[in-house]
């Protein structure tokens, strides 16, 4: 080796060495090992085998003796022999060996003591023979009178049948299965009073026999609550009383617990039944609740060329008078910069509240008032507008996913092109609205479908003109491998300016398409009819669809890919002479609250004055 490499390698080596002179030795009193378990065709019963085993589970977390390593092998002949019976092999043989000998052996301790080996092989072998099935199921209940509860039960298939393999898993599953099938028929107090299983090995068959207790058909009692701090308690109860009556089933209790947080003003709600019937054969249930923080603050942020960036800042009181009343007020400032300064920007602030309880007393606990007041002053590629607008709905939840409201919109301001003179407008119209959501999250779904729409038949005071907007949107995803790694996301748009005109809508009631949540890789509002000045001027239909693949990548990091087209024509009927389409890729950044997404996308079909690429930046999935 030459000198000088020598000299530069000298430190390194002297490191290496001290490093290596300060290892521990081994410790003598120590026996490491190394298990293998010899494969046995069977790759459910493989599993089961490395499972149970504390040869396995050990052999590198904790280190032991000699003593220890025999005393882990003697134990796992029990678990791996409950093992092989687990899966139907009720006949099969384990074997253990070690130091050429096998677990049971005379003299096993003492030649692991004498082994040299290290680490020392460990091999567990297994005859599983073959396997039994069920010969007989059998069905009883413990009170003669409450047999034919069982025998409905038991009248569709239920997970086990005569000539199945004679495993656990299903077992413990059907027996499962009919309990619940006792609960959903109303008996709260059903239970599972024993379970016998008769192996006979001579026939190679296993016997299961269950007694069942149905207990009787019951209804919900007047449901009570607690935990509550701010929360008015007649209020919560006057809520849960829609259970009240109700025939017991474990869906209609999770369905209030879920309707009481749905109120928004609790971190969890927790419902328990309770373990007698009362004096007049109803069920008691109560309603443990705790309480969220009253108050909230948050900014959100988004950015896309064209459009700019979107600062939003909101606080909310989430019990504001004591009946989880909620009152979110936000200030928004958008499109900063894009035309030339803060006075050429987009503003927006307002607030909306929402009460559950204002038409409790006349329409139950299901309907909802929804108020909302806002002043916006909008400066638009298609359009200039200053207006106030205002909403006063009444929303009824049908059930977790589904609700819909109706009621009043006004809405009046100015208007005009862009640059140009405002023109004030006075519209009165009647909001028809629907929402299903059978998604599995808010922010980032990975199966299920949404629908949501609106109809709102108005008038327009200064043209003395009737319209009607309708827009419907729909969307589904589905989990491709089944694991929310790769999910396929596809979204309809359809909308339609009935009953008028395109030219007899105010410009901001008409359709327009592109940009970030419509078309990406295009500007925002640029697709579609355009004035003598190339302006946008909207239209009277809207199509758009969008199909987007989501693929987790590495930990938190995924990736997607995505095509979105769309049109806007001057009929009430969608049609696709201008139909634009964009296309591109993305990366999403998942964190609790939903992912981060930046989107590029470009324009297929060219337009006149189009940017060349679109960068989308936001929270959530793009739909």
């Amino acid at each position: 080796m030459p000198a000088r490499l020598r000299r530069l390698l000298l430190p390194f080596l002297l490191l290496a060495g001290l490093a290596l002179a300060q290892e521990p030795p081994p410790d003598p009193d120590t026996l490491p090992y190394k298990v293998e378990i010899a494969p046995t065709g069977d790759g459910r019963l493989d599993a089961a085998l490395a499972a149970v085993s504390q040869l396995v589970a050990l052999q590198d977390s904790a280190p032991t003796s000699a003593g220890g390593v025999l005393g882990r092998a003697d134990g796992d002949r029990e678990r791996l022999q409950r093992a092989l019976q687990s899966e139907g092999f009720w006949a099969g043989t384990t074997r253990i060996e070690m130091a050429g000998a096998a677990v049971g052996d005379p003299g096993m301790l003492e030649r692991l003591e004498a082994s040299r080996a290290r680490p020392l092989p460990v091999r567990i072998v297994v005859d599983k023979r073959q396997p039994y099935h069920i010969a007989r199921i059998g069905l009883r209940a413990q009170a003669p009178v409450e047999q034919p509860a069982v025998d409905q039960a038991a009248a569709t298939p239920f997970g086990l049948a005569v000539g199945d393999p004679a495993r656990a898993e299903p077992v413990l599953s059907a027996e499962r299965t009919l309990l619940d099938r006792l609960l959903n028929a109303g008996h709260p107090l059903a239970s599972m009073v024993r379970r016998e299983t008769t192996v006979d090995h001579d026939r190679k068959t296993m016997d299961v026999a269950w007694t069942f207790a149905p207990g009787p058909v019951a209804s919900f009692a007047t449901p009570d609550v607690d935990g509550m701090v701010q929360v008015d308690r007649s209020f919560l109860r006057a809520q849960a009383s829609r259970l009240e009556g109700q025939r017991y089933s474990p869906e209609a209790l999770e369905k209030e617990r879920q309707a009481l947080m749905a109120l928004g003003a609790f971190g969890s709600v927790r419902a328990r039944a309770a373990e007698r019937l009362d004096e007049a054969g109803r069920l008691p249930v109560t309603f443990t609740v705790a309480e969220r923080a009253r108050r909230a603050l948050g900014v959100n942020l988004a950015y896309e060329t064209n459009y700019g960036p979107s600062i939003r800042v909101y606080w909310e009181h989430r019990n504001l008078f004591g009946r989880a009343e909620r009152l979110r007020l936000e200030a928004e400032v958008a499109r900063l910069g894009t035309n030339g300064g803060l006075g050429q920007s987009t503003y927006r602030i307002g607030g909306t509240y929402r009460d559950p309880s204002v038409f409790g007393l006349y329409l139950g606990p299901d309907w909802s008032f929804i108020g909302s007041l806002f002043g916006l002053r909008e400066r638009l590629e298609a359009y200039d507008r200053d207006a106030i607008t205002f909403s006063a709905l009444m929303e009824r939840r049908f059930s977790e996913r589904l609700s819909a409201n109706l009621g009043p919109v006004l809405d009046f301001g100015s208007i005009g092109p862009p640059g140009g003179t405002l023109t004030p407008y006075q519209i009165l119209g009647f909001q028809l609205g629907g929402r299903y959501d059978g998604t599995d999250s808010l922010l980032d779904p990975a199966r299920g479908y949404r629908v949501s729409g609106t109809l709102t038949p108005s008038w327009s005071f200064r043209d003395s003109a009737a319209f009607a907007p309708l827009r419907v949107t729909g969307s589904t995803y589905w989990d491709v491998l089944g694991d929310r790694r790769s999910i396929l996301a596809v979204r309809g748009t359809f909308g339609s300016l009935l009953g008028a005109e395109q030219a007899d809508v105010p410009r901001h009631q008409r359709f327009y398409a592109g940009g970030g949540g419509s078309v990406r890789g295009y500007d925002y509002q640029s697709i579609g009819p355009r004035d003598q000045f190339n302006r946008p001027s909207g239209g009277a239909s809207l199509m758009e669809a969008s199909l987007e693949l989501r693929q987790r990548v590495w930990g938190d990091f995924g990736a997607v890919a995505f095509v979105d087209a769309g049109s806007v024509g001057t009929g009430s009927t969608p049609d696709t002479s201008n139909l634009r389409v964009g296309a591109g890729a993305g990366l999403r950044y998942y964190t609790p609250i939903g992912p981060v997404r930046v989107d590029v996308a470009l324009p297929l079909v060219k337009q006149r004055d189009n940017s060349a690429f679109g960068l989308y930046v936001g929270i959530g999935q793009s739909f």
